[in-house]
């Protein structure tokens, strides 16, 4: 009996030794993997670090050639230049190695990829209101009437235009910077000449009104709309799906202050929009021309609208220019694990060329 006894409390305490050993070994696996999972995340909070600053070079590197262009191209933005080349995935090794950097090797990892778009080449819907009396939102009938012309030509319904200009303008009512307008850098005097179009005023015509045929019932309504800072913005606007928004995006754009299409590069809807009169044929036509020799002033785009044999064509030559002063970058850089999609505003000083980001969101 004794015998039995302590064979069974050896057995008790075997088990007992077991168990302590399997917890101690589980608990030091969780403490493990839980560290491992530590580093983990460290790495990538560090990889996608160095690919932010990397972007962020890239952004500067791109400023750079906006600015240099600026300083050669007498003023004229057009799809030829060095702006307009996209960068296909390069090793951004192959770029460091180009200038000298004896660190070149360490970016081997590292990818680069991006282009430059004409902001300008869209339909700003800044331009839907306009002050036409200082301290005061009104409607650009003007502009307006572009922006049906064009939903038309998408296949969108017209009146929705009137009702994004109403959306727009109760949702600037609330920004701090809805009466903006251009000064000259050098004397601090306002610009308001034809090729310089008011940032926070209208793009040229007169005719203003407050309701173009809308009753304008929610004017003092307690809740503001959001102001719209991007194309997805007109979802909040009634009457738009996410189909047309799709149809929409390549032609149309929303920017800080009031600007004119630059004939150089917009696309011929566009073109057909803003000039009344004009048919889509015309405008493809008159893409077609630009693509051999690019306009060098608003004369050129003047001669070449009348070339497309539309001779009695009236338009506001305000709503058009060769320059460019925004300026869409859209960049991707892949790091080890770490990838950056990048899209930013850059608006370029038409006088100085100066450039500064406007503003920077990330892709998901």
């Amino acid at each position: 009996m004794p015998s039995r006894r302590f064979s069974g409390q050896r057995g008790a305490a075997i088990i007992s030794a077991l168990l302590v050993v399997a917890l101690s070994a589980i608990l030091v696996a969780g403490m493990l993997w839980r560290q491992q999972v530590q580093i983990r995340r460290i790495e990538n909070q560090r990889l996608l670090a160095q690919a932010q600053w990397v972007s962020r070079g890239a952004l500067d590197w791109t400023r750079l050639i906006l600015r240099s262009e600026g300083d050669t191209s007498a003023g004229i933005t057009y799809l030829g230049g060095v702006w307009g080349v996209p960068i296909a995935r390069t090793r951004l090794s192959d770029f460091l190695g180009q200038i000298g950097e004896v660190r070149a090797q360490e970016g081997a990892a590292t990818y680069v990829s991006g282009s430059i778009e004409d902001a300008q080449a869209k339909f700003n819907l800044r331009n839907l209101v306009s002050t036409a009396v200082p301290g005061a939102l009104t409607l650009n009938i003007q502009q307006v009437q572009a922006f049906q012309r064009l939903l038309q030509l998408l296949g969108i319904n017209g009146q929705l235009a009137k009702t994004t200009a109403l959306q727009l303008r109760a949702g600037l009512r609330m920004s701090a910077t809805r009466f903006q307008t251009p000064t000259n850098p050098l004397t601090g005097a306002s610009l308001q000449s034809p090729q310089t179009t008011p940032q926070g005023g209208a793009v040229g015509g007169g005719n203003y009104t407050d309701q173009p045929g809308l009753e304008d019932t929610d004017e003092n309504a307690p809740v503001a709309p959001i102001q719209m800072t991007g194309v997805d913005s007109l979802l909040d606007v009634p009457g738009f799906t996410p189909e047309m928004i799709a149809r929409l995006r390549p032609f149309v754009t929303v920017l800080p202050t009031a600007t004119a299409v630059n004939m150089n590069t917009a696309p011929a809807e566009v073109i057909a929009a803003i000039v009344p009169g004009m048919n889509l044929s015309s405008a493809q036509a008159l893409v077609a021309r630009r693509e051999t020799v690019f306009f060098r002033n608003v004369g050129d785009v003047q001669l070449a609208v009348r070339g497309t044999g539309a001779q009695q064509l009236v338009f506001d030559p305000n709503q058009m220019d060769v320059n460019t002063s925004y300026f869409l970058v859209h960049g991707r850089v892949e790091h080890e694990r770490a990838e950056v999609d990048r899209t930013t505003l850059i608006y370029r000083d038409a006088l100085t060329h100066t450039t500064r980001i406007v503003w920077g969101r990330d892709q998901l």
